[in-house]
């Protein structure tokens, strides 16, 4: 029993690891690819990006300015009308210099799986940088990889001065990664809806 259980309880996190590796860079040294892919981390009493947000959007902006990326597509939750991820992490974007029009949003990315999964069936990318925290990336590349994505990643660091929050976000990965294979092993379908055209409009416009 105890040898099932580790089984069950690492083998997902294996899988995490293997299938993110050699795919995870630095700002300095990511590859160029046409959609940089932000994933939601909360907000702030007042509809502003959370720390942790900030950070991703900070490194999101890097990616832009360096012209590694031409467009951003910021992925988060809006089920409620009072909290809207997608439209503060666009407006921290353009208050930094990012052209409204090469922001993309997506309203239904309600967790690392659907974010995925949605830029791939929704928005119909196929080459994309993933931004997450540093202790997230690896399930977060993976995921993508996984749903047919051609991804890589880069993940900020700055929000690990926030040691307790960092600490408990890396310990529920191990947890979130055996949710991540039951999501793929299903075929679970995230909240859909038609295609979308607008990284494809974003793109052609520049």
């Amino acid at each position: 029993m105890l040898a099932l259980a580790l089984l069950v309880g690492l083998g997902p996190w294996l899988w995490v690891t293997t299938g993110s590796r050699g795919h995870i860079h630095t700002l300095e040294d990511a590859p160029s690819a046409p959609v940089a892919l932000v994933l939601g981390a909360g907000l702030n009493p007042d509809g502003t990006p959370s720390p942790f947000l900030a950070g991703r959007l900070e490194v999101a902006a890097g990616l832009y300015e360096s012209g590694r990326v031409q467009v951003v597509l910021v992925s988060g939750d809006n089920r409620v009308v009072n909290y809207d991820e997608p439209t503060a992490m666009r407006d921290w974007l353009v208050e930094r210099g990012v052209p409204a029009s090469d922001v993309v949003l997506d309203f239904a990315g309600r967790d690392t799986y659907d974010s995925c999964t949605r830029a791939k069936r929704i928005f119909g990318v196929e080459q994309v940088i993933v931004v997450s925290q540093g202790y997230h990336l690896p399930r977060a590349v993976t995921t993508c990889r996984t749903v047919g994505l051609d991804a890589q990643g880069v993940g900020d660091w700055t929000a690990e001065r926030y040691a307790a929050v960092w600490a408990s976000g890396a310990r529920r990965e191990k947890l979130a990664a055996v949710k991540t294979v039951l999501d793929v092993a299903t075929g679970r379908d995230p909240v859909l809806g038609p295609p979308e055209t607008s990284v494809q409009d974003a793109l052609a416009g520049r």
